[in-house]
């Protein structure tokens, strides 16, 4: 978890999608940054603050 913590957000969503080619498409497509650095600054994305929900 301190080493890979963005891997915790992947697990949980690999395990919400569906378990055939589809799902696998949609896990490609999907983009976790550490930390709030992202090169997606044009796109505007709201941070998640996943401490709020524990």
């Amino acid at each position: 978890l301190n080493r890979f913590p963005e891997r915790v957000i992947q697990l949980a969503v690999r395990r919400m999608l569906p378990k055939n080619k589809l799902g696998r498409k949609m896990f490609r497509r999907l983009k976790v940054y550490r930390g709030p650095e992202h090169p997606h600054s044009a796109q505007m994305p709201r941070p998640f603050d996943i401490d709020k929900f524990n």
